[in-house]
């Protein structure tokens, strides 16, 4: 008994450090959010909390100052919503067929669903991008949606997830009449409600945060998403901290309310893709 608790003491302190140090970042976040931008530029991001400096100056100057912030806000969250929409409809149909059926070369193709989870994407990226140049897609959104909405990662876990499911329901749509489309949808997708929730807080996380290859199809200004427009704050001639960090603060809050919304369904979902099969 008391190795037991002495072991749980143990891995709460352990969990409470991670914790802490995960939560410094968006600490010295929140603090300089209410900081001018000349504070940034002389002390950094710090933890150094001093309420004499602080105001809300920046919060004002989002709301009702001349930029393009909720532009780009409003970009980043219709791609976000599209991509994730696509990515967990395509991927779990695929990982369905992988686990619902028998066909040639199944085993095959699974194998190549592994071997592309292996391959850095920064390997992709000039053939993927000359790629896009020859088919005319540069500078649009079907540039950046449509590489990502077969997900290798997203099928993998669909299809552990899936081969948990007993086969038995698919066998009694079968038997009562239902179509294999109708047996997917009517019995399969309400099972995968949990695993739906953690694929789309890790894929809107990717889709939100995502820079490098937005960054290298648009060339439009007004197309930016945000990530893309918050580093165009930052220029040799001139830097608005102010709305940088205020901005960053607020691109947080989209995936911290997307976690905590799906929390329950989140946790449910990762454990049994991670012991199921």
């Amino acid at each position: 008994m008391k190795k037991e608790t002495a072991i749980k003491i143990v891995l709460f302190i352990f969990f409470a450090i991670i914790c802490v140090l995960v939560l410094i970042p968006f600490y010295a976040v929140t603090i300089a959010s209410f900081k001018p931008g000349e504070d940034l530029i002389r002390y950094g991001l710090n933890l150094r909390f001093d309420i004499s400096a602080m105001s809300l100056d920046n919060f004002a100057y989002l709301f009702t100052g001349e930029h393009s912030y909720f532009s780009w806000f409003f970009n980043s969250v219709l791609l976000t919503v599209v991509q994730v929409a696509l990515t967990l409809i395509i991927s779990a149909t695929v990982a369905y067929g992988f686990s619902a059926y028998e066909f040639k070369g199944k085993n095959f193709l699974f194998i190549c669903v592994l071997l592309i989870m292996m391959v850095p994407f920064e390997i992709l990226l000039l053939p993927l991008y000359t790629l896009t140049y020859n088919i005319g897609l540069m500078n649009s959104y079907s540039a950046i949606i449509l590489p990502g909405i077969a997900s290798a990662a997203t099928i993998f876990f669909f299809r552990q997830y899936l081969s948990g499911i007993p086969k038995e329901i698919i066998s009694a749509g079968r038997v009562d009449g239902a179509s294999e489309y109708g047996i997917y949808i009517r019995l399969i997708l309400p099972v995968m409600k949990p695993s739906f929730a953690a694929m789309a807080i890790l894929n809107g996380m990717n889709s939100w945060n995502n820079f490098l290859w937005p960054f290298m199809v648009l060339s439009n200004a007004n197309k930016y998403t945000l990530p893309i427009g918050l580093k165009t704050l930052l220029t040799p001639y001139g830097n608005n901290y102010d709305l940088l960090i205020v901005g960053s603060f607020f691109s947080i809050l989209p995936i911290f309310i997307l976690f905590v919304a799906f929390q329950k369904y989140f946790i449910d979902g990762m454990t049994a893709g991670a012991v199921k099969g």
